[in-house]
Order: structure tokens, then C-alpha cells, then sequence
């Protein structure tokens, strides 16, 4: 199947699912697109009988697709640029000790606590994963997924400071996410053990490295914005710092989502108000929005669809539903810990912990690291639980935060 007719299918879907949602079922956009995709994916599943064929040429489809190469090397860029353009720097500098434990320290907590109660809770089922394998899973699963969340958060009234944290945490602890899952990936592929200080040291390089990077950028894209004054230009420099800019960071082995992050951080607030006029300024707005629109409604068409390539194995959806309690301990103890630290020396909101737990939303990016696993029972393990986590993830803390949200004031 040709680029172009993948493309067709996914956009034709896109636009006919988003009508559904918005015309009959008014769910925010990423649940109701994700939940109808699913829908239709476990219908031609049970259909199979009396639709023969169908359901392979949609595995032909999502094959085709690649999900792993399309979202973490190309649409990733994009997502995490719209959204790190529209958070305000100042909000996200008063937040900036708790936002920077929690996406690091958080994650890597969360990382080494569920990797081993997930080994734990496999072996009970009979289910034999060595544990570096749970333990990347626990590296896919820690993240929270930005796209996910920042189309949540719009539909909820979050206090600034508590959207604040949610958001930024979300852009950066991805990319962490990403580095702490290779690190334990390249133990893998080299058939060594689980070394810390190799995590430690290639998380160090990788995110810092990936931030200055980011900086460095986002100042070259900085200085040509402020040097011209036609918004089409302009746009096209916004569109080559995330594509060549991650492309770049990417060759030299440097945490791209923190650098693109870092460069929509400069080029939105910094480069809004000292390089740009009004006129570029709202044509910019308009553009990165409708690509933001487009871009999420694609992704969870697709999450929907990934189920057509699940193990539907009874025992792995049970290991699925009894590991979400472990990783929302997990998610509990990661945001819980940075809290404690930082009560002290700043207010929070009431039952922050509560929310940031429920909050932490999981979506593409870890759908898309389990596919990224080598083919073999391990993978089909942790690809149905991961999909599992996921679903609950959009689907129940998705349309619930703003309850959660409500009962904590």
C-alpha cells in the first residue's frame, strides 16, 4: 500500500470519526476518537467470521504505518512543539524545581518501582519475563503523555499553578522517559545486566545535551525570525527548527523531544513578543493549532487501531488490568516524593498529589516504545498490557479528572 493511500485512510477516518464525536457524542476530541477507533477495531475483530479478510488488511494497514517510526520520528516533533509554544516561560519558572523532580527523579522512581512488582505480578501469573524486560517496561509506561494531557487540560478548569506543573511535566518527562528506555534497551541488545550508572550517565548526556541543543536552536531560529517581517517566512523557519532540529539532535545521539521542547519554551515566549508582529503572531497561533488538531486526531485514531495487532491472550489482558493499580502507586510515589521535597518551600494546591496522580496520563509514546521491542514473546507480553494501560489511562482518568479535580477543591 502506497504512502499516499495510508494516508488517505487515516485522514478519511480522522475527519469522519471527529464528525461522529462532535456531531452525536461530545467527548473531549482525543477520548472520542480513540474510543471510536477502538470500537470499530473490536467489531471487525468479532465480525472476523462473516467478514473474512478484513481484519488482516487492516494489520497490512497499521504495518504499513509504522507506528513507532511515525509518532517518536516524525509527528512527536510537531505535537511537542505546538504545545511547548503556548506555555507561558514565567508560570513555568516558579514551577521549575518541582516540573524538574518530577520529570527526572519522578521517572526514573517510577521506572525501578514497577519494573519489579510488574516481574513480580508476571511471575504470579505464570508468565516467565526476565526482569530488564519489566523493567523497560516500567521505563515506557512512567511517562505521561503530553499530547494526551494537554488535550485533557483543556477541558477542565485546573488551577494555573497545578496546570502549570501537569503540562510542563508532561513536555519533558517524555523525552527523559525516551532516554531511560534506550539505556535499558541497549542492555538488551548487548546481553549485559542492568547497570545504573549506564543509565544514570547516558540520562545526563542525552537530556542535558538535548536541552542545550534545543537552546542553541531555538536562538538561530530566534535571531532569522527577528531579522524578517513576512509571516510565510517565518512560519517556514518555525517548521524547519522542528524537523531539521530534531532530525539534528536525533544524529547526534541527544535527547530530541527536550530539545524541541526547549526551542517552542524560547521561540513562544521570547521570540513572540521580541521577533515577531502581531500579524505573525496570530497567522503562527493559527497555523500551529490546526497542525496540533490534526496531528492528535490521526495519533488516536491509530491507538485505536494498534488493538487490531494485539495478543488478545486472556492472560495477558488480566496482567494488564491487575498492573494499572501498580503503576498509578507508581505515578503516586514519582509525584508524591518531589511534593514532599518542595512543601516547604512553596504552597500547593489542596490534594495536588491527588490530581498529578490521576492526571499523569498515558497515550502514543508508550504504545509506541512497546512496538519498538524486538519480535518475541516479551513483546506481545508487554505490548497487550501496555495497550491496556493506555485505554484505562484516556478512557477512565481521561473523562474523570475533571471530577477528581472538582471533589479536591
Amino acid at each position: 500500500m502506497s504512502l499516499f493511500s495510508i494516508l488517505s485512510i487515516l485522514v478519511t477516518l480522522s475527519a469522519l470519526f471527529s464528525y461522529i464525536n462532535h456531531r452525536f457524542i461530545r467527548l473531549p476530541t482525543t477520548v472520542g476518537l480513540m474510543l471510536i477507533a477502538l470500537l470499530m477495531s473490536l467489531a471487525l475483530i468479532f465480525l472476523e467470521p462473516v467478514l473474512p479478510g478484513t481484519r488482516q488488511d487492516v494489520r497490512t494497514l497499521l504495518h504499513g504505518i509504522d507506528f513507532n517510526q511515525t509518532l517518536l520520528h516524525g509527528m512527536l516533533s510537531f505535537l511537542l512543539f505546538a504545545g511547548a509554544l503556548h506555555i507561558n516561560f514565567n508560570d513555568l519558572a516558579r514551577q521549575k524545581w518541582t516540573i524538574g523532580l518530577m520529570a527526572t527523579a519522578g521517572v526514573l522512581v517510577s521506572t525501578f518501582v514497577i519494573g519489579p512488582l510488574f516481574w513480580l505480578l508476571l511471575g504470579a501469573l505464570g508468565i516467565r519475563v526476565d526482569l530488564i524486560y519489566c523493567l523497560l517496561f516500567g521505563a515506557l509506561i512512567s511517562p505521561t503523555d503530553p499530547i494526551a494531557v494537554l488535550g485533557i487540560l483543556r477541558r477542565v478548569q485546573v488551577p494555573k499553578s497545578l496546570e502549570t506543573k501537569i503540562a510542563g511535566e508532561s513536555l519533558f518527562n517524555d523525552g527523559v522517559g525516551v532516554v531511560v528506555f534506550l539505556a535499558l534497551f541497549s542492555m538488551v541488545a548487548d546481553g549485559h545486566g542492568v547497570d545504573v550508572q549506564h543509565v544514570v550517565l547516558l540520562f545526563v548526556r542525552e537530556a542535558l545535551g538535548g536541552a542545550v541543543f534545543g537552546l542553541a536552536a531555538g536562538g538561530l531560529a530566534f535571531w532569522m525570525l527577528k531579522s524578517v517581517d513576512k509571516y510565510q517566512v517565518e512560519i517556514l523557519i518555525t517548521l524547519a527548527l522542528v524537523t531539521g532540529g530534531y532530525a539534528l539532535a536525533e544524529h547526534l545521539h541527544l535527547s530530541a523531544p527536550i530539545a524541541v521542547v526547549v526551542a517552542g519554551l524560547l521561540i513562544g515566549n521570547h521570540g513572540r513578543w521580541f521577533a515577531m508582529s502581531e500579524t505573525t503572531r496570530e497567522h503562527l497561533d493559527t497555523f500551529w493549532e490546526l497542525v496540533d488538531e490534526i496531528l492528535n486526531a490521526v495519533l488516536f485514531v491509530m491507538i485505536g487501531l494498534e488493538v487490531m495487532v494485539l495478543t488478545l491472550s486472556a492472560k495477558f489482558l488480566l496482567a494488564g488490568a491487575l498492573v494499572i493499580p501498580v503503576v498509578l502507586a507508581a505515578r503516586l510515589v514519582a509525584v508524591g516524593l518531589p511534593v514532599a521535597i518542595m512543601r516547604p518551600f512553596r504552597a500547593f494546591s489542596p490534594r495536588a498529589v491527588r490530581v498529578l496522580t490521576w492526571g499523569g496520563l498515558r497515550g502514543g509514546i508508550s504504545v509506541a516504545l512497546a512496538l519498538s521491542l524486538p519480535a518475541g514473546a516479551e513483546r506481545n507480553i508487554i505490548l497487550t498490557v501496555t495497550y491496556v494501560v493506555v485505554v484505562f489511562s484516556i478512557l477512565i482518568q481521561g473523562l474523570t479528572i475533571g471530577r477528581v479535580l472538582a471533589a479536591s477543591r
